[in-house]
């Protein structure tokens, strides 16, 4: 009796163990739709910011109030190439878990990492050498505003990228069929060096 119990438990159980399987391939993964909400919701902040930043330019009778200093271009310039070029860092890292070379990912993420981090210390730098402070005027205070708050996202980016790699260094906790942390710190890090293109260009450029 013992020996016919046990297969018709073990078939139970793998019975249960597919139709779970299927019920996940059945249903879309939500931690994506959850990404893509909260990238929008990010996104609708940033615009808000952007528009008022155009309002105020666009009454004030000039822009930057008269006697603000100019914007240094150099280091900023050096700043934008290194966050740009970190998004393709990135890329490589998830382009290469999907082949399955955890240890590539990790170089790439580990790359990206120390690129983040470099814009944070230039943009650090540059506020300790700008010649206004946050109350000097209208331009200034939206200077700091839409710099800082964005400096805020490139650091949640960084803290995302560190747990990457630390999730990482547990066997088998990515994969090639095993990857959302690294898609999601990706595209966020994406959207981050995005929304600093546009800063660049409101800010120093036009």
């Amino acid at each position: 009796m013992q020996g016919s119990i046990a297969p018709t438990t073990t078939t139970s159980e793998e019975a249960l163990h597919a139709h779970e399987s299927m019920g996940h391939a059945e249903h879309p993964d939500l931690r994506v739709f959850g990404l893509i909400v909260f990238l929008i919701s990010e996104g609708m902040l940033f615009f808000g910011l952007f528009a008022a930043y155009l309002t105020f330019r666009s009454v004030a009778p000039s822009w930057p109030p008269e006697g603000t200093p100019d914007l240094e271009l150099l280091l900023p310039g050096i700043n934008t190439i290194i966050l740009v070029s970190s998004s393709f860092v990135i890329h490589q890292a998830d382009s290469a878990i999907k082949e399955n070379k955890v240890k590539a990912a990790q170089l790439w993420f580990l790359a990206t990492f120390v690129m983040g981090a470099i814009f944070i210390a230039g943009q650090i730098y540059e506020y300790q050498h700008l010649e206004f402070g946050l109350t000097t005027n209208l331009f200034a205070s939206t200077f700091y505003v839409l710099t800082g708050f964005h400096g805020l996202h490139v650091i949640i980016g960084l803290t995302l990228i560190a747990s990457v790699l630390v999730r990482s260094l547990k066997a088998g906790h990515y994969s090639n069929t095993s990857h959302f942390g690294i898609e999601a710190a990706s595209v966020y890090w994406h959207f981050v060096d995005i929304v600093w293109i546009v800063l660049f260009l409101l800010l120093y450029i036009l």
